[in-house]
């Protein structure tokens, strides 16, 4: 298998609060999370890439010089002279969060619409990660291309995963969402749920219920995040649960879910160990989530 991890989707300029009535400027967005921790965790054999659309000025320039300096191939990536990069803005309120977006024009959404460059990005990959909001943010005409890159891509032996990270207000409808979520994990051999958004929008009982309509679907392997409770994980016949660890002081989840798939696949990819792969997952977790922010150096205890 090539030694190449692949992240596929939106990065966006962040604007978060510094508590001084100014905004901090930075680069953030779930699949990039998960590709930044991945670097942190796959050793020095594997490249680790992120494949997206951006403009052509300056802000998206700057991500650019982000994303590499951060170790992370950007060679792929396509720029466009009409397009800029989306944006969001953090609003915070009695210590809780909640966004102000600015993506619907984003070169992000046209990111699969050259499909030779898209296969392209795909074709020496050994993992290829990428989420729900992958697809939400693509055209449909795009997105039916999309999932039929990854098939091919899958046939010729590269391993797929997805979180599906349910966010509906950027689908058409609830109905929509659901059916191509459902469509994209029947190609993948880990789809990695967080059960919050499943008991939401699926109205699953429970994370077994989960586990079990995405492998009906599919899915090869599907391991169901659920905060401080029991991580499941399911194949057809076989299914197991995990405790993680509990986190006494914690400061911000911001990409608690994108640091977990980050590490668990690091390490499934090495060792092929799936109880060491979430014990990984639930440790960068549980650190993430004791700082600030979505982008945290803290691989060493706390």
């Amino acid at each position: 298998m090539s030694s190449k991890f692949l992240a596929i989707g939106e990065c966006m300029v962040e604007m978060a609060p510094t508590g001084s009535g100014t905004y901090a400027m930075g680069f953030a967005g779930d699949t990039l999370n998960t590709a930044w921790y991945a670097r942190k965790c796959l050793g020095s054999d594997w490249t680790v890439s992120y494949y997206t659309a951006v403009g052509a000025d300056q802000v998206s320039g700057q991500m650019l010089d982000f994303l590499k300096s951060s170790a992370i191939d950007t060679g792929a990536v396509r720029r466009l002279d009409d397009r800029t990069v989306g944006l969001y803005l953090i609003q915070l309120k009695d210590g809780e969060r909640s966004f102000a977006y600015w993506r619907s024009q984003s070169a992000a959404r046209c990111l699969a619409a050259d499909r030779h460059a898209l296969d392209a990005s795909l074709a020496d990959a050994g993992l290829i990660y990428f989420s729900g909001i992958t697809l939400a943010i693509l055209p449909a005409e795009d997105r039916a291309s999309f999932l039929d890159a990854l098939r091919a891509a899958r046939q010729a032996g590269a391993l797929v995963a997805f979180d599906p990270n349910l966010r509906p207000r950027l689908w058409e409808d609830a109905d929509t969402m659901r059916a191509r979520v459902t469509d994209a994990a029947g190609l993948c051999d880990f789809v990695m749920p967080s059960f919050e958004d499943e008991l939401a929008h699926f109205g699953d009982a429970d994370p077994k219920a989960s586990a079990e309509r995405y492998l009906a679907a599919g899915a090869e392997m599907v391991v169901v995040k659920n905060g401080p409770e029991e991580v499941v994980c399911a194949r057809q016949g076989n299914l197991r649960a995990f405790q993680p660890e509990p986190v006494r002081d914690i400061v911000d989840t911001t990409a608690a879910g994108d640091s977990f798939n980050a590490a668990f696949l690091a390490e499934y990819l090495t060792s092929n160990n799936l109880e060491a792969s979430v014990g990984a997952g639930a440790r960068l977790a549980g650190r993430v989530i004791q700082h600030r922010g979505a982008l945290v150096d803290c691989l060493e205890p706390v």
